[in-house]
């Protein structure tokens, strides 16, 4: 279950701030943010060497999308597409308004179900597959929004009952200081299914984090994984 908190505030100096877990199965490869995609020019993310996709990305507009699954859907199915390209085609329009508009007319059973978050400084949304029918668009109003294998900001999940609290509690980041988002998002305390931070168990376990924040002209991705910690400044 990856986690994903966005902070939307349209008119600050830092209009979207972005914090992400990625919880994955230890053994899946994959290799950390960079230009992985030569037919997408200017998107910087994560790359899923098995599917080729991307848990989470950036592009040269200042845009973010990020891809969860929903609950019960860990790992590829057969006949299915990887959930891996969905931030690709996202990514790939010019705004997260455009990104919207393109990914509403997709065929939501040709993936497993997902949550696909996208956002700029201008607009966010939730794209929800649930592997049948039509994909559902959701606008996220401005502010602080928590997604995980559920809907946004779903406090019946106990990951998002114990941590969206106290993200809304936190005073909003100034990057390049982050303040106490590196400290929440490092979190593992409390049960297997609410710590956001999961320890390493059965082959399963947090294996990244990273931090985007989208302000005037710039997108500074921060991320920290298997390997150095990586920066990349538009």
């Amino acid at each position: 279950m990856c986690t994903f908190i966005l902070l939307h505030r349209p008119g600050t100096a830092w209009p979207l701030l972005a914090a992400a877990n990625r919880d994955e199965m230890l053994a899946r490869p994959w290799q950390p943010p960079a230009a992985h995609w030569p037919a997408h020019p200017g998107i910087i993310g994560g790359l899923d060497t098995l599917a080729g996709g991307t848990w989470l990305g950036v592009n040269g507009h200042g845009m973010v999308a990020a891809v969860l699954n929903r609950t019960g859907t860990l790992g590829p199915a057969a006949n299915k597409r990887s959930r891996g390209e969905l931030p690709l085609l996202a990514l790939a329009q010019p705004t997260a308004t455009a990104a919207a508009a393109a990914l509403a007319g997709l065929d939501g059973g040709a993936w497993r179900s997902f949550n696909l978050v996208v956002a700029d400084a201008a607009a966010a949304f939730c794209v929800r597959g649930t592997g049948m029918g039509a994909v559902d668009v959701q606008p996220l109003p401005p502010g602080l929004a928590m997604v995980t294998a559920s809907d946004p900001n779903d406090l019946a999940n106990p990951r998002v009952a114990r941590h969206l609290p106290r993200f809304a509690a936190a005073a909003p980041p100034a990057p390049p200081d982050w303040g106490s988002w590196p400290a929440l998002l490092a979190d593992s305390l409390g049960s297997r299914a609410e710590t956001l931070h999961v320890p390493p168990q059965g082959g399963f376990g947090t294996v990244s984090s990273a931090l985007v924040a989208v302000g005037a002209g710039q997108t500074g991705f921060w991320f920290a994984g298997k390997e150095a910690r990586k920066y990349v400044l538009f």
